[in-house]
């Protein structure tokens, strides 16, 4: 065919392919963005076309565009998981307004409201159950494949699907405060919080990309100029060294694996505020553990109740219960269960690591640990029974002391061994508790290191030493229950709040979230940061490795730009693929 019409094809192929990548590259110039892949490309294929390389620019181009493709596709994949978390969001929510059934938007519904859930609708809002009875399908907030049985009285929260009954929900929370809201805030905001990797990666294409077309300027221009070289030779070679210089292998596939990362956590029900927390969970060397209701069920169950000379244990208990009526503690709620009403008290006062204090009736009613006794100049009594103990006191007269005992939760002890058999070997607990039960909990979880009748403040403090000791690289984990422990959670360089579903402390307090009650969920979620680090270094050096040798092949004049292309966008695509990695993971979590 004659050259004119030969070129005519090329020129038409080319700008088939490549108007897009074109098109982005002169609108990234006009707004500043020079020096990124499409720009790359752009000078490589058309410095071919000027050197006569016809099929070698259309080449580039077709290639680049395949392999955009393939990381799309790759993109996507991971996109997906964090998209299957993202259909926890309600479409609507159904009201019962003048006897007929009404599909109103979530957030335009308000606090007392109540809403039906038909088997199979998803639950917009939280609430409590006031009719019916069902199974909820909790995977989507918590990765629990098991269903949960609901009634009357039960706490249910949105984003959960009724599997079977029929259910009447009075809403608690608006929209906007609900659980799932309160997630989907949670995953969207993850990507603003980057890792050091990402920070780095991100520095070091802002600097290296004009660098390298620097170079690639000199290596075109230098033999020719002062050693009388062929132009087209190294002009050839300069556009080899642009395009396998692109380092788009670095700044796609890293942030890939943090967000994989963290898309993997989320499907186990750990939701992670960012990859920077991500990545520090891979360092954790020291964890350390609040006991009641993180390592405890936080579940108490009344044993005992030693009455003061002249006092009833029913009066005892009667006089804790109303002045413990406004407590969401653990032990609070242990002491009011099955209670559906409490006399209204007129002041209520919290004041943590020692107890309540409550108005009622004229009466001045404390309930708490040895501290209120102290506070109130009252002898301790001498009490033989075991337990957590809750002393009662009214209008400054000693009534008497409940006595409570909390269960170890089941995986407790494995958590523990888990952790050390993954090389952290510093396990401490932190707890406001009883020194001596203290003493025996943690013999029985076989952990040596542990402070007992602390406030949250000395909590903070003996972290803070923690904190100073661990030693360069390492970094100290926090796990606690998200409403007491803010502070603490708050100063560690990782806060883990572990098993508050729906608590607005929990997932505003700390910098992960473990949904369920389940102490290995901290195992998995470390688990899977190690996981990512290692595939995040693997791609680092892997894509370094390549470029440097590609580059030398083609200062060299070893390589074309065919082969320029394909190496470059190889090295993006098995990058891309080795991020997706953390998807699966069998080999670990499995």
């Amino acid at each position: 065919l004659p050259q004119p019409f030969c070129l005519l094809i090329f020129v038409a192929a080319y700008l088939l392919v490549g108007f897009s990548v074109l098109h982005m590259a002169v609108q990234n110039c006009l707004h500043g963005k020079i020096f990124d892949e499409n720009f790359l490309m752009s000078v490589a294929s058309i410095g071919a076309f000027v050197i006569g390389e016809y099929p070698e620019g259309v080449a580039v181009m077709v290639l680049y565009r395949i392999g955009v493709y393939f990381e799309s596709r790759a993109v996507n994949k991971s996109r997906r998981s964090i998209a299957k978390l993202m259909d926890i969001r309600p479409d609507n929510a159904r009201i019962v307004e003048n006897g007929c059934e009404k599909r109103v938007p979530p957030d335009a519904v308000e606090v007392g409201t109540e809403i039906v859930v038909r088997p199979g609708e998803k639950i917009a809002l939280d609430g409590l159950v006031v009719r019916g009875k069902s199974c909820l399908d909790m995977r989507s907030l918590t990765g629990e494949s098991l269903p949960k049985s609901v009634e009357v009285g039960d706490m249910v929260f949105s984003g959960c699907i009724n599997q079977s009954g029929l259910l009447r929900i009075k809403v608690t929370k608006t929209f906007e405060e609900s659980t799932v809201s309160k997630i989907l805030a949670l995953v969207e905001g993850a990507a603003n919080k980057k890792s050091v990797a990402e920070h780095f990666i991100t520095s070091f294409a802002r600097w290296y990309t004009p660098i390298v077309v620097g170079l690639a300027l000199l290596l075109g221009v230098i033999p020719p100029f002062f050693f009388a070289e062929p132009w087209e030779e190294w002009l050839h070679r300069a556009f080899v060294f642009l395009i396998v210089s692109c380092p788009c292998a670095l700044v796609i596939s890293i942030p890939l694996t943090f967000f994989g990362g963290i898309g993997r956590a989320s499907r186990h029900g750990i939701l992670i505020k960012g990859s920077n927390y991500l990545e520090i969970l891979s360092k954790v060397g020291c964890v350390v553990f609040d006991k009641t209701g993180t390592l405890t069920r936080g579940i108490f169950t009344v044993t005992a109740i030693e009455a003061a000379n002249g006092i009833e244990q029913e009066e005892v208990l009667k006089y804790a219960r109303i002045a413990e009526s406004n407590s969401h503690h653990p032990i609070a709620s242990s002491i009011n269960w099955g209670m559906t009403s409490f006399p209204q008290v007129e002041r209520f006062s919290e004041e943590p690591g020692v107890g309540v204090c409550a108005v009622y009736q004229g009466m001045t009613l404390r309930a708490g640990n040895e501290r209120i006794l102290a506070q109130e100049h009252i002898d301790l009594p001498e009490i033989k029974a075991s337990g957590t103990r809750l002393y009662v006191i009214r209008d400054s007269t000693y009534l008497g002391c409940i006595l409570l005992n909390d269960l170890v939760r089941s995986g407790s002890a494995d958590c523990v061994k888990k952790l050390r058999s993954m090389g952290i070997k510093k396990i401490k607990v932190l707890t406001g508790d009883d020194p001596n039960k203290t003493a025996a909990f943690c013999k029985q979880l076989g952990i040596d290191d542990y402070h007992a009748h602390l406030l949250p403040e000395q909590k903070v403090h003996f972290l803070e030493q923690e904190v100073e000791k661990i030693g360069e690289g390492k970094k100290v984990a926090f796990v606690g229950d998200g409403i007491n422990d803010a502070p603490v959670l708050a100063r560690a360089d990782v806060g883990i709040a572990m098993g508050r579903l729906g608590s607005d402390a929990a997932i505003e307090a700390a910098d992960v979230v473990l949904m369920k009650d389940d102490p290995n969920q901290l195992v998995e979620g470390i688990l899977i940061a190690k996981c990512t680090k290692t595939l995040v270094w693997q791609n680092i050096i892997f894509a370094l490795s390549a470029k440097i040798l590609f580059l030398v092949l083609g200062v060299l004049g070893m390589i074309g730009l065919w082969f320029a292309v394909f190496a470059d966008v190889g090295v993006m695509i098995l990058a891309v693929l080795n991020a997706l990695r953390i998807m699966r993971c069998k080999i670990i979590l499995d």
